[in-house]
C-alpha cells in the first residue's frame, strides 16, 4: 500500500513537471515569435488574415489602435486527455456566464463610445480584440500571448485593410492568479495591462510587475483601518458576494453582516447599448463574434444551424437571432448594480487618456530618447507605458482615476450591508462608502440609519467587553485582549476629545485651555497685577496715600514757608523734592492694571525720571550743606557762589536730563512691550511688560544707584557738623533706607514671575518713597505743627532741628 502511494505520487510529480516545461516551452515559442515579428514589423503583420493556432472565443472589431481584453464567458473548461500520439483537441469551455459576457460588452461600449468623442483621440479610430479566458490560467495565458504576438485564430478584419494593427494593451484578467503569470511575462516587454478585478496586493510589487496597472483597489486596502466594534460579522469585498450569503438556512447568523464591496458605478447609455446586441456576424463591423451567439444561445435556450443531433427532436428550438432581449428575464439588462463592469469602464479609458496624451507630443519635446515622439504609424506599449503612470481623470459618474507607483488605483469601496427580508429573501444594501483621496488621507462615510443589526432589538450590538468611552476620554486598547476591550483613559491636561470612543485627545491652542471635564477648549484664565485683586486694591491705596501726604506736606510747607525752618533748609529745593515724591508715588499706579503699550513704555520712564529728580534734589541739597559749612570758616566764602540758587537748578535739571536721554534711547532701541507669557502656567495666561533691552533697565537703575550711593556719602561726610546744619543725618538717614530697598529689589525682582514681579517693583517704589518722605519731611513737619516754640531763628541758630 506505502508503495502504490509513492508511485502514485511520483506519477503526479512527473506530470505536473511535465506540464510546466510544456507551458514554458509554449510560451518562448510565442515569445520568439511575437519579438520576431516586432523586429520585421513594428506595427502591422504582412497580411489581415492571421495565421493562428489557438481557436479561442471573441470578439473583434477593426481600429487604427486595437486594444485586447480577457474575460470569463464560461465558468469552467474540459482538456482533452494527452496521448503524445497525435495533435491535441483543443479544450472546450462551458457553463456561459451573462456577467463576464456584460463586462466584455462594456468593454465594447467604452471603446464604441471613445470613438464618437471628438475630444478625446480625434482622427484615431480605436478597435478590440476580446477572448474568453474560461477562468482558466491556461486559455487565458495563451489569449494574452496571442495577443501580443499577433497570432490570433485566423478571421477577416476588413476587405480593405492593409495590415493587423498592434495590441498596445489588455484590459483584464479578471482573476489575480492569471494577471500574476500573464503580467510577469508580458511586463518584459513594457505591455500595459489593466486589471479590473485582481485584488492581490502581491500584484503591486513594480519589480516583478512593472507594467501592471488595475482599476480595482487592492486587497492591501481592505484590512474597512477604522476602529468599527460590536458588529456581528464583518466581511472583505470577496466573501460579501459569496454564494454563502445566499443560502437561506444561514441567513439567521449572517443576515446584517456588513462587508466592503466594489464601487458601484453608473454608465450612462450601457442598457440601450447591450439592448441592441444581435448575433449578426457584420453587425457594427464585430467580427469573429462567437460569443454573441453562445449568448444568444443561453438567453434564449435554442440553436442555431448547424442544429446538433436530435436538437430538435428533444424540443430544442432554433435560434433565429431575431428574438427581443426586452422579452425575456436577464440579468444581462440589470445595470442597477454595475462593479466589475464600472471597473472595466475606468480600465478601457485610462488606456485611451494614456494614448490620447501620448499622440499630442510635439516633435523635439517628447519624453523618449533625443526628446523624440511616439507616433500612430510606429507605436510600441512600452511608449504607453510612460503616459499610463501619469494618467488622472474623472469619470462622469464623479471618481478620479490615477495610478500611484505601483500601479493601484486610488481605492474606493461602497460598505455593503446584507438585509433579511421578511419573506426570507435577502438584499445586498449600500450603506455608505470609504475611500482615499489624493494626499488628504482617508475618509469613511456610513449611514448608520440604513444599518440592518440582527438582534431582536434592531440596533447597534454593545460590546460584551468594554463600554463605550464618553467625550472627555480616549480609548486604551488593553494588551492580550481583544481590540473590543479597551480601557477609557481621561485626556490629559490641556488636551480634549469631544466624540465618544475617541482614539486620541487633542492639544487645545496655545489660547485656550480643556475644561475640567476635558470634552472642550476654553480660553485659559488671565493673570496680571490688577486694580480689583487685594494685592492691587492695597498697592493702589498705599500709592494714593502717599499721593495725598506729599500733598498735604507741600501744602504745610508752602503755609509756612516763612517760617525760619522752612527757610533754613532750602525751600525751593524741599518744595522740588516734594513734588517729585509726588511724581514717585503716582508712577507706581502704571504698574497696576493689564499691560498696555503706552503704560509698559510710560511706566519706566516715568519711573526712572521721578526718582532722579528725587534723589538730584536731596543730592544738591547735600552739596549745600558742606558748601554752607565751609563758608562759615574763615576764607570758605567763595565756596558759596558755586551753588547759589541758579547753580542749584542747574546741576539738577542736568543730571535729571541725563535720566530722560537713558530713557528715550531705550524706548528707541528696543522699547518695552506687552507679552501673553504661557511659560509660567500652563492654564494661565501671564500678561507681563517685557523690558525690550536689559541693558536700558539696568541703566536706568544704575544711574539712580549712582546718584544714591553719592547722596549718601555726601550726607554720611556731613553728618557730624554743628547743629545748625544736622538735616544731613535726615538725609543720611533716608539714603540708607533708599540704597536698602532697592539692593533688596534685583534679585527679588528677578526670582519673581509675572504679576509679582511687578508687585515687587511697586512695593520698591512705595517704600523708597516713604522712606524718603517720612525720614525728610517727617521731623519739620513735627517741630512746625506740633512744637511751634522751636521754629524760631534763635532755636535753630542754637540747637537745630533736633527732636
Amino acid at each position: 500500500m506505502t508503495g502504490l502511494r509513492k508511485g502514485v505520487n511520483r506519477r503526479k510529480v512527473m506530470w505536473a513537471f511535465l506540464d510546466i516545461n510544456l507551458l514554458l516551452l509554449m510560451c518562448f515559442m510565442l515569445l520568439y515569435s511575437y519579438v520576431s515579428s516586432t523586429v520585421s514589423s513594428p506595427l502591422y503583420s504582412s497580411s489581415c488574415r492571421l495565421q493562428g493556432q489557438f481557436h479561442l472565443n471573441g470578439m473583434h472589431k477593426a481600429g487604427d489602435v486595437v486594444l485586447g481584453g480577457l474575460f470569463g464567458i464560461h465558468f469552467f473548461s474540459v482538456f482533452p486527455d494527452l496521448s503524445f500520439t497525435s495533435e491535441p483537441q483543443q479544450p472546450t469551455c462551458h457553463g456561459f456566464d451573462v456577467l463576464g459576457f456584460r463586462q466584455a460588452q462594456t468593454m465594447a461600449f467604452a471603446i464604441d463610445e471613445i470613438n464618437r468623442n471628438s475630444n478625446l483621440l480625434p482622427n484615431v479610430t480605436l478597435g478590440y480584440s476580446l477572448y474568453d479566458n474560461c477562468i482558466k490560467l491556461g486559455i487565458g495565458f495563451r489569449a494574452a500571448l496571442s495577443l501580443v504576438s499577433g497570432q490570433e485564430e485566423q478571421f477577416i478584419l476588413d476587405k480593405n485593410c492593409v495590415g493587423t494593427p498592434p495590441v498596445l494593451g489588455i484590459v483584464g484578467d479578471s482573476i489575480s492568479t492569471s494577471s500574476i503569470a500573464i503580467s510577469s511575462v508580458l511586463g518584459l516587454y513594457r505591455v500595459p495591462m489593466v486589471s479590473y478585478f485582481a485584488t492581490c496586493s502581491c500584484l503591486s510589487d513594480r519589480q516583478k510587475f512593472p507594467s501592471f496597472f488595475r482599476t480595482i483597489p487592492s486587497d492591501a486596502f481592505q484590512v474597512v483601518r477604522q476602529n468599527v466594534t460590536g458588529l456581528q460579522w464583518m466581511a472583505s469585498e470577496a466573501a460579501i458576494a459569496g454564494i454563502v450569503f445566499h443560502t437561506p438556512h444561514l441567513m439567521p447568523y449572517l443576515g446584517g453582516t456588513l462587508g466592503i464591496g466594489i464601487r458601484r458605478g453608473e454608465i450612462a447609455g450601457l442598457r440601450e447599448f447591450l439592448s441592441r446586441i444581435r448575433p449578426d456576424l457584420h453587425h457594427n463591423n464585430v467580427y469573429g463574434n462567437s460569443m454573441v451567439k453562445q449568448f444568444w444561445e443561453y438567453t434564449f435556450q435554442c440553436r442555431f444551424a448547424p442544429l446538433p443531433a436530435g436538437w430538435v427532436e428533444a424540443g430544442g428550438a432554433l435560434c433565429t437571432g431575431q428574438e427581443d432581449l426586452e422579452n425575456v428575464e436577464t440579468e444581462f439588462l440589470d445595470i442597477s448594480n454595475l462593479r466589475p463592469e464600472y471597473n472595466v469602464y475606468k480600465a478601457v479609458y485610462a488606456l485611451a487618456y494614456a494614448l490620447d496624451e501620448m499622440l499630442q507630443c510635439e516633435p523635439g519635446r517628447g519624453p523618449f530618447s533625443g526628446h523624440s515622439c511616439a507616433t500612430l504609424q510606429r507605436l510600441e506599449p512600452w511608449q504607453l507605458m510612460y503616459y499610463m503612470e501619469k494618467v488622472n481623470f474623472t469619470t462622469p459618474f464623479g471618481d478620479q482615476v490615477s495610478f500611484d507607483e505601483n500601479g493601484d488605483a486610488l481605492p474606493i469601496y461602497d460598505i455593503m450591508n446584507w438585509l433579511r427580508l421578511p419573506d426570507g429573501r435577502t438584499r445586498l444594501q449600500n450603506v455608505g462608502e470609504v475611500k482615499r483621496l489624493a494626499f488628504k488621507g482617508e475618509e469613511l462615510t456610513i449611514d448608520e440609519d440604513k444599518i440592518f443589526w440582527n438582534f431582536e432589538s434592531k440596533k447597534p450590538p454593545q460590546s460584551v467587553c468594554s463600554e463605550s468611552c464618553p467625550p472627555g476620554t480616549r480609548m486604551a486598547r488593553k494588551k492580550g485582549e481583544p481590540v473590543c476591550c479597551f480601557d477609557c483613559i481621561p485626556c490629559s491636561e490641556g488636551k480634549i476629545s469631544n466624540k465618544t470612543d475617541s482614539m486620541e485627545c487633542t492639544s487645545c491652542p496655545e489660547d485656550l485651555w480643556s475644561s475640567p471635564q476635558r470634552d472642550y477648549c476654553v480660553p485659559k484664565k488671565t493673570e496680571f497685577l490688577s486694580y480689583h485683586e487685594p494685592l492691587g486694591i492695597c498697592l493702589t491705596a498705599t500709592s494714593l496715600l502717599g499721593t495725598f501726604i506729599c500733598a498735604v506736606v507741600l501744602v504745610i510747607f508752602i503755609y509756612h514757608h516763612s517760617t525760619p525752618i522752612v527757610r533754613a533748609n532750602n525751600s525751593e529745593l524741599s518744595f522740588l523734592l516734594l513734588v517729585s515724591l509726588k511724581l514717585c508715588f503716582l508712577c507706581s499706579l502704571l504698574f497696576i492694571g493689564r499691560p498696555r503699550l503706552w503704560t509698559c513704555q510710560l511706566r519706566h520712564a516715568a519711573f526712572g525720571i521721578s526718582f532722579v529728580l528725587c534723589v538730584s534734589c536731596i543730592l544738591v541739597k547735600t552739596m549745600v550743606v558742606l558748601a554752607v559749612f565751609k563758608a562759615s570758616k574763615p576764607g570758605g566764602g567763595a565756596s558759596l557762589k558755586w551753588f547759589g540758587a541758579v547753580q542749584q537748578r542747574g546741576t539738577v535739571i542736568v543730571l535729571t536730563s541725563l535720566q530722560a536721554s537713558i530713557c528715550t534711547a531705550w524706548l528707541v532701541s528696543s522699547s518695552p512691550s506687552p507679552h501673553k507669557n504661557t511659560q509660567y502656567h500652563n492654564d494661565k495666561i501671564v500678561y507681563e511688560c517685557v523690558v525690550g533691552s536689559t541693558v536700558g533697565f539696568a541703566v536706568l537703575l544704575g544711574y539712580i544707584g549712582l546718584l544714591a550711593i553719592l547722596s549718601f556719602l555726601i550726607a554720611f561726610i556731613a553728618r557730624n557738623l554743628p547743629d545748625s546744619f544736622n538735616e544731613a543725618k535726615l538725609i543720611t538717614f533716608s539714603m540708607l533706607i533708599f540704597c536698602a530697598v532697592w539692593v533688596a529689589f534685583v534679585p527679588t525682582y528677578i526670582s519673581s514671575p509675572g504679576k509679582y514681579a511687578d508687585a515687587v517693583e511697586v512695593f520698591a517704589i512705595l517704600a523708597s518713597s516713604f522712606g524718603l518722605l517720612v525720614s525728610l519731611f517727617g521731623p519739620k513737619c513735627y517741630i512746625i505743627l506740633l512744637r511751634p516754640e522751636r521754629n524760631t531763628k534763635k532755636a535753630i541758630m542754637g540747637r537745630g532741628i533736633q527732636s
